[in-house]
């Protein structure tokens, strides 16, 4: 029912009323657009910096868990050397009650063999020490990263948060307006107009005759097709851009005289 009641007080609408209250619309919405130029790229460089620092935090706690991992395996070696150390004074107790050659060889191996486990476990710790530092080093460059990088992010939002409450109030007005001026345009139009301003470089979606040409593309416009323009009679767009056109006298710009 309330669809019904839509399409007919849509119906009910002129061309012209809807063509006029279309380009206000534009004029509103054109201001929004002023407000966000103003705030410029700042949103973009806030989320950007926002990413950075994320990144630069997963970095230093990698490389946290890398070291903390290397200090597991650096306590592992040490575990072994006092294993292998206990062995070699077992042994060379043994050594003292050895009966025969054999037995002597054999611990002698033994040691040999715990002395190089020692050996391996020395090297292996030296290792992990080398990385650790390195991966230490790492995480300060990236902490001082990071601090600027958060510096900057603070007087970023300092500074965005100071425009948009400079502009909020107006943005909101503007846009309390462009919600009231919506139903005066049937559905149909308004799609096509929010398509067209979406695609168009400077948000036009609606403009008027500039010089004999469209105030978009400035392509020459026929003379009938601007006496069909001035009638107001139908939505005509460009041909050339798509844009919906309208006579200056509907967007209250004078012409010059020729």
């Amino acid at each position: 029912m309330a669809t019904a009641d839509k399409n007919k007080a849509e119906q009910t609408l002129s061309v012209e009323s809807r063509l006029k209250s279309l380009y206000e619309l534009q004029t509103i919405l054109s201001q929004i657009d002023r407000i966000k130029t103003v705030r410029g790229e700042l949103p973009l460089e806030v989320r950007d910096l926002e990413d950075q620092i994320e990144g630069l935090n997963t970095r230093m706690t990698n490389f946290r868990q890398e070291i903390a991992e290397l200090h597991k395996k650096t306590q592992v070696e040490k575990e072994k050397i006092h294993d292998s150390k206990s062995k070699i004074e077992t042994y060379k107790t043994q050594l003292d009650n050895v009966r025969n050659n054999r037995e002597f060889d054999l611990l002698s191996k033994e040691i040999e063999f715990q002395t190089l486990e020692i050996e391996l476990c020395e090297k292996h710790i030296n290792e992990y020490a080398r990385v650790i530092d390195a991966k230490t080093a790492e995480i300060e460059t990236t902490q001082e990263t990071l601090n600027d990088q958060q510096h900057i992010l603070a007087e970023k939002k300092n500074e965005l948060e100071e425009i948009v409450s400079e502009t909020k109030q107006d943005e909101e007005r503007l846009r309390e307006q462009a919600k009231e001026l919506e139903p005066k345009v049937d559905a149909r139009t308004l799609a096509a107009f929010k398509r067209i301003r979406k695609n168009a470089r400077n948000g036009l979606g609606i403009v008027y005759i500039q010089r004999n040409a469209c105030g978009g593309c400035f392509n020459r416009i026929p003379p009938q097709k601007q006496m069909e323009i001035k009638m107001r009679k139908k939505i005509i767009v460009c041909e050339y851009c798509g844009r919906i056109m309208i006579d200056p006298d509907l967007a209250g710009v004078e012409t010059p005289l020729a």
